[in-house]
């Protein structure tokens, strides 16, 4: 009985796997919070040092780079405060994503799981750990000024196409790493490169007028979508434009590669 039951899940089609796997909330949110336990296990603050680790860091760099950019501090710090909680989050999806199904080999190896629910317990360590961070933005936003209006609702739209590409990403990520190793070695040196082409520390205005290009870039218009209406602003709209369409085809991407490939992810680990 219980061969014909695998045999029966491991024949169900791409989107019965995918929705397998989604609708376990209880299986993939446990595991990512154990993660998050384990990981600061024997620790007195335990996952507290997520949000002072990341307080000092803000701290220490938003005078310093307000002073080197001629920026005012008062609207700096805010800008430079979510960039760095924002693109934490980015950069941490990412490269987990490239080890999604290679850190739950033991799992995976053991009988069957739908292996979007792997996907979907990364990303919930992330959301986990992006909790703990973005409290930061209470007290600088306090402490500048900021006044929201209703464009701050914009955020919710934003993060759930944050949360669709995240997992797409994920999916695409997840099985090319593991088929191919040296990809995480790669996708580790291009986040690195784009940290320095996202606005997470400098003022989009201050780049002249050919440069402005690179505001392109899927990670600086999620950003913008993000950041923005944070600080009591309204998002560019072509960063809703460029946003929706590289996540079409990123879900395009991950539809394809996981209805082809979700059943060789075991012989590849």
């Amino acid at each position: 009985m219980r061969m014909r039951q695998v045999h029966s899940n491991l024949h169900h089609s791409a989107l019965a796997d995918w929705w397998a796997g989604t609708r376990r909330t209880d299986i993939w949110w446990t595991l990512a919070w154990f993660d998050i336990v384990l990981r600061y296990r024997r620790s007195m603050l335990g996952p507290i040092w997520l949000t002072l680790s990341m307080g000092v860091m803000i701290a220490g760099m938003g005078p310093l780079y307000s002073s080197l950019f001629g920026s005012d501090l008062a609207r700096f710090f805010p800008h430079l405060a979510l960039g760095i909680i924002f693109w934490t989050f980015f950069s941490s999806m990412v490269t987990d994503a490239c080890n999604t199904f290679i850190n739950s080999s033991h799992y995976l190896k053991q009988g069957y799981f739908p292996i979007s629910l792997f996907v979907w317990r990364s990303l919930a360590r992330n959301l986990i750990q992006f909790g703990h961070q973005i409290v930061l933005y209470i007290p600088v936003a306090l402490w500048a000024g900021i006044t929201l209006s209703w464009p701050v609702l914009l955020v919710i739209p934003a993060f759930l196409v944050l949360i669709i590409n995240a997992h797409a990403l994920g999916l695409v990520l997840g099985l090319i790493c593991t088929r191919y190793r040296d990809v995480a070695q790669i996708m580790t040196s291009i986040m690195q490169m784009l940290m320095f082409l996202t606005p997470v520390f400098w003022l989009p205005e201050n780049l002249p007028g050919r440069a402005k290009y690179i505001l392109w870039n899927p990670f600086a218009q999620m950003l913008d979508l993000l950041r923005t209406p944070l600080m009591g602003g309204v998002a560019h709209i072509h960063s809703w434009i460029g946003i929706l369409v590289w996540s079409t085809l990123c879900v395009l991407a991950a539809t394809l590669l996981f209805s082809k490939y979700r059943r060789r992810v075991v012989y590849w680990l």
